[in-house]
């Protein structure tokens, strides 16, 4: 998928149940990867950091909870929204379920149409503009689901690749962005472009955002890379 799509690593060792829960997500929009056991999921969440973790508490080797409390245990890990799901639905596994670190707790059976949501619910928190919702930041306001962006209640023109740049930043202003993070999150980690390609874009950015006058927001972090604010 294209990049900007939030992604989803799928844990679950039952195939019939990861492929129905796979074509799911892929049917609302998420770049879905998907894993059968523990240790897959542990060496995929290292090779490509997805955006939410689904994940079953019952897997072969490595449990869904251990998998569970060392991603929340590792400061680049422990962001990143998990729903465990459980055949378990006794109180003091959902209990243990969130203390060790999981964000929401799902019981089988349980209905597609719900997980969807709670899945939504969790990017809320971490993309929100992948769910829809406009971002703001200081005098810029982005509307993610009509694409449009204004400054200073001036609607400014961006071509598409800025206008994912901009969402990213706006998701999360004041962090630093890597060039190869950019890459990762706004042209997918299928294609294959030029880290100074990333500069180029970052220039037009810059132009569009002061296209109506105003400084330009986005900082360039020697040795590190971008960051907005």
């Amino acid at each position: 998928m294209a990049g900007g799509h939030p992604r989803v690593l799928l844990v679950e060792d039952e195939p019939a149940q990861r492929e129905v829960l796979s074509y799911n997500l892929e049917a609302e929009g998420f770049d879905v990867t998907k894993a059968g056991t523990g240790d897959e999921a542990l060496m995929l969440v290292d090779e490509d950091r997805p955006d939410i973790i689904v994940l079953d508490w019952m897997l072969p080797g490595v449990s869904g909870i251990e998998i569970c409390r060392q991603l929340k245990s590792r400061s680049e890990t422990r962001n990143i929204p998990i729903i465990m799901l459980s055949a378990r639905s006794e109180e003091v596994d959902r209990v243990r379920g969130l203390e060790t670190g999981a964000d929401d707790y799902v019981v089988k059976p349980y209905s597609v149409v719900e997980l969807m949501a709670r899945v939504r619910t969790q990017l809320r928190r971490t993309r929100p503009a992948a769910v829809g919702q406009r971002l703001e930041f200081e005098d810029i306001m982005l509307d993610s689901e009509t694409h449009k962006v204004y400054r200073r209640e001036k609607q400014l023109k961006l071509g598409p690749t800025e206008f994912r740049l901009l969402t990213t930043f706006m998701e999360k202003p004041g962090r630093v962005w890597s060039r190869e993070q950019l890459l990762d999150r706004v042209w997918g980690r299928d294609i294959y472009v030029d880290t100074r390609t990333v500069d180029v874009h970052i220039g037009r950015l810059r132009k569009a955002l002061c296209q109506h006058g105003g400084e330009d927001p986005v900082r360039t972090v020697r040795g590190a890379g971008y960051a907005l604010g």
